[in-house]
């Protein structure tokens, strides 16, 4: 009696651990994956300026729980900082603005550690980037010396470390993103609605004749079990039909489609109780977006065509796995099932029937191109669950690459030129396009001044326009240009605090989405007009 008592006793119900209730809300977002990458990673943020912009950003990275963090700052805290920089107080006044950046903000999170620079031991930046500590993300603030922009482009270069700038002064800001050449994304997140692939146009054994099985005797069906046909067996079973008065052919034109959706809606049953049957109403709505033949997505195609720029990378387990995923789809002429079923209308135990027959399709078409990894050099290196996430999301990878593409063999000058030109033509048909005027000469106003670290002496207008002129010849004369000039000058290299948390929230939220490798980051700089409320991604 005891075993039976036991034996019919539900599972112990584990409640949920103290660090699952404290970062409750970001484990649904990127999931302990993405948490356990914010959790080892180590950001050095480079504070220079007025510098309320990096602590801001920071602190919106020490929340959600970062592993270690570095505060490189060469100032000591002044008046002008209590007024502006919300992690500082009377106590900090003529004291290392890094230490009480440092230790005001480590309070926010207990988890995680945080470290000030200059100190004892390590005085200048220099000696800094050649300690053996790998940094995951550096974040710098601009106005910044050359020389230290220099040792920070070196050490990116050199560990492969992506670097963020930010900048920001008065209503304006931007930040851009320098990623270390290709910089894939597997785990994109996209729309549910989106990832849906019945594969109906070119079913498998296995799924054709379950739907066989299923409607072998369609007509002769009680009305409950003609109620609950899955709509997958449904439209499988009128696309045979079909097929068999068209010549082989499914219907591919939109005439086509709207006929094979009247045939489905009037296979309906009405003689029912509820003068109408709900499986065929989503198997009409259904015909449009499942009865289309796949294409190759954009984003995987330049995955397919990129061309390595070093062995290292050619070896990785992205690039490994991206080859097997074309070799797949050269030999059979679509990409890996993804094994998703969407909710439909049909009996418990034959939705999970068909389940199981797309689950064990898409493990079939994983273990084969787990099987082609394994055969390349380095591929034993690889673990299948890595091929099992890029299966379920390959038509949705992206290459985020900022610093190749289509423009990598231009230099910066080249492109912001081009940019340029681009952005100007556009603002002179705004008016009859309804578009917004772009924020370009927002960054070119700023980012003249990204290396103005002298607050004695502040910029002036003709010097800023000067500084645009040598970059892109003939934008000093633009009329936004020279406003947003002046707006800068009028600000003097202050910050704005609300400015500056705004942006520090965009940059967090940026950076994350590079430390853990999920959702698309932007390509590659986000401007911010803080007077008309917007923010503009430009491709620079």
């Amino acid at each position: 009696m005891t075993e039976i008592i036991m034996s019919q006793t539900p599972p112990i119900l584990h409640a949920p651990s103290e660090k699952e209730r404290k970062y409750d809300r970001q484990l649904r977002l990127w999931a302990a994956s993405g948490q356990s990458a914010l959790e080892s990673a180590n950001i050095l943020l480079v504070n220079s300026g007025v510098g309320a912009v990096g602590a801001e950003t920071l602190k919106n990275l020490v929340l959600p729980g970062i592993g270690r963090f570095a505060i490189y700052d060469e100032a000591v805290v002044q008046e002008a900082d209590l007024g502006i920089n919300f992690f500082l107080d009377e106590s900090w006044l003529g004291r290392s603005r890094s230490q009480g950046l440092t230790e005001l903000i480590s309070e926010l999170n207990p988890d995680v550690q945080g470290t000030w620079y200059p100190s004892e031991n390590v005085k200048t930046l220099e000696s800094l980037l050649v300690d053996d500590s790998q940094f995951t993300i550096i974040l710098y603030t601009l106005p910044i010396r050359q020389g230290q922009l220099a040792q920070l482009e070196a050490y990116g270069q050199r560990h492969k470390t992506p670097l963020v700038a930010i900048h920001s002064a008065g209503f304006y800001s931007y930040f851009q993103l320098n990623l270390p050449g290709a910089f894939p994304i597997v785990d994109t997140h996209p729309d549910e609605t989106a990832t849906t692939d019945l594969r109906l146009l070119s079913p498998w054994p296995e799924l054709v004749a379950f739907a066989e099985e299923l409607t072998k005797d369609i007509d002769n069906l009680d009305n409950f079990e003609h109620g609950h046909l899955p709509y997958v067996v449904i439209l499988l079973h009128y696309l045979g039909q079909w097929k068999a008065s068209h010549n082989g052919n499914p219907p591919s034109t939109y005439k086509e489609k709207s006929e094979f959706r009247k045939l489905i809606q009037a296979a309906a049953r009405t003689d029912n109780a509820e003068g109408g049957e709900e499986n065929f109403d989503e198997a009409a709505a259904a015909v449009l977006k499942t009865l289309a033949t796949p294409s190759l997505p954009s984003g995987l195609k330049e995955v397919f065509d990129h061309e390595h720029t070093s062995p290292a990378e050619q070896r990785s387990g992205f690039w490994l796995i991206a080859d097997a995923v074309k070799q797949f789809y050269e030999k059979h002429g679509c990409l890996p099932l993804p094994g998703k079923l969407p909710d439909m209308k049909a009996q418990s135990k034959v939705y999970v029937q068909l389940q199981n027959i797309y689950k064990a399709k898409a493990r079939k078409d994983a273990a084969e191109i787990l099987e082609a990894v394994r055969a390349m050099p380095g591929g034993d290196r690889v673990d299948a669950s890595e091929v099992e996430l890029f299966c379920k999301n390959a038509a949705f990878v992206k290459l985020v690459n900022a610093t190749g593409g289509p423009h990598a063999k231009t230099s910066p000058a080249s492109r912001l030129k081009a940019v340029a030109e681009q952005e100007f033509s556009n603002d002179e048909s705004a008016s009859l396009t309804l578009s917004p005027l772009s924020l370009l000469p927002i960054y070119l106003a700023l980012q003249a001044t990204s290396h103005h670290v002298d607050s004695a002496t502040p910029p002036r207008a003709d010097n800023i326009l000067a500084a645009i002129a040598e970059r892109v010849p003939g934008a000093e004369r633009n009329e936004r240009v020279i406003q947003a000039a002046q707006e800068v000058v009028r600000a003097a290299g202050g910050e704005l605090h609300n400015v500056a948390a705004l942006t520090g929230g965009l940059v967090a939220q940026e950076t994350i989405k590079i430390v853990t490798k999920q959702y698309i980051p932007i390509d590659n700089t986000c401007v911010y007009d803080g007077i008309a409320g917007r923010c503009q991604v430009l491709r620079l």
